[in-house]
């Protein structure tokens, strides 16, 4: 409630969006949960003039001079007719300023503003007991408006037995690793819910740390703790509650023996001796030679020492060319002596001359005139 209180500190957007658009203030607390709500409705009368109708808007938000926001800092807007949130808890006081820009996604209109926080100081006793929840049954954008978590506050409180009770933070289920839901009516995100007292925690909670309790979560049982919770409308997942108690006593830092400077320094001894790195050499070095060695005396013995049988094959393989080649010659001398022993005439065609009607035979040597003026048909009549 503390952060919904200072929220109204804020410079009214409608009295910006009169005139000029002016910078807005906020002054969130270090260690407590700070809500910036961004509505749609507000902005969507900017452009009203404009374009006729309520258009459609978006925003963007960044630390200015950085593309991004402060690692604390969270934006969400489930859809452009939905209002977008600014929230987070910071961790240090400081200033920032946060440039935020408007989009109109009907003219493609935008414009610009600025948000400076303050982040001061808490001035409550720091929370020594903090306690996480996971929601399932809600998204983030769900639990940031201070009615959703005011009914969860106030059940709790009744079962904490205190009134100092706040909420530390509010994460998406998906910024820690959860999955996206199916788009099915009825399934969300989920959200964690830390919160933090100076009052120990009650003993239901207690009961979630119980090895009883953590063995049914690992069978994929669903214990349901604290009752009191059961009358809102969240179901808590009390199989992811973290507890985290501070209160105890912090470790002491090791204490250091001063030095004597004026004791005699004396080195431990040495007890391993000294060390013999030859079989480690000769494993190392000797072995690829001796092995490279016998690799190159075996490719000698075998390119050098092994050419008798090569040459007796290129021998074996002369000889029997030559016995192919004189088998032609024979039998070519063959042929030619059976063509001369036989009695029929020479084919005329292997004559010099003749002629084909007649079948005389002329001696080409012995043509009277240039027979080159002659036709050839006549001259063979």
């Amino acid at each position: 409630m503390a952060s919904w209180s200072v929220a109204r500190l804020t410079v009214p957007l409608w009295l910006c969006l009169l005139g000029c658009l002016c910078d807005q203030n906020v002054y969130p607390s270090v260690g407590t949960l700070f809500v910036h709500k961004m509505d749609a409705q507000d902005y969507q009368q900017h452009f009203l003039n404009k374009s006729g109708r309520p258009p459609s808007i978006t925003f963007r938000a960044n630390l200015m001079g950085f593309p991004d926001l402060p690692g604390w800092l969270r934006y969400t807007q489930r859809s452009p007719w939905h209002s977008g949130y600014l929230y987070g808890s910071p961790t240090k006081p400081g200033k920032h300023v946060i440039e935020l820009t408007v989009y109109n996604r009907n003219s493609f209109e935008i414009f610009r503003e600025k948000i400076i926080f303050h982040i001061i100081t808490a001035t409550d006793v720091p929370p020594l007991y903090e306690a996480e929840f996971l929601i399932s049954n809600v998204d983030v954008e769900e639990m940031l408006p201070p009615e959703a978590r005011h009914n969860f506050q106030v059940p709790l409180q009744d079962i904490w037995h205190t009134q100092r009770l706040s909420v530390i933070n509010v994460t998406s289920a998906l910024d820690k690793g959860g999955r996206v839901p199916l788009p099915l009516p009825g399934l969300k995100e989920g959200v964690f819910v830390k919160v933090g007292s100076v009052v120990p925690f009650p003993e239901c909670l207690y009961e979630t740390q119980k090895p009883q309790i953590q063995q049914q979560c690992k069978e994929g049982k669903r214990p349901v703790l604290c009752p009191g919770l059961l009358a809102n409308d969240f179901n808590i997942d009390w199989c992811n509650v973290t507890l985290v108690d501070e209160s105890g006593p912090s470790p002491s830092p090791p204490s250091l023996e001063p030095l004597e400077w004026d004791a005699e320094f004396n080195p431990p001894s040495d007890t391993l001796g000294e060390t013999d790195y030859m079989p480690d050499y000769l494993l190392t070095m000797l072995l690829p030679i001796l092995i490279a060695l016998l690799l190159c005396i075996l490719l000698t013995y075998i390119m050098c020492c092994r050419r008798e049988g090569v040459q007796k094959r290129d021998a074996e393989s002369s000889e029997l060319q030559l016995v192919h080649q004189q088998s032609i010659f024979s039998n070519t001398e063959e042929l030619r002596h059976m063509a001369s022993n036989r009695d029929v005439p020479r084919p005329l065609s292997t004559l010099p001359m003749f002629n084909a009607r007649t079948g005389q035979r002329t001696s080409p040597m012995d043509l009277s005139g240039d027979s080159a003026r002659v036709p050839l048909i006549l001259s063979q009549q």
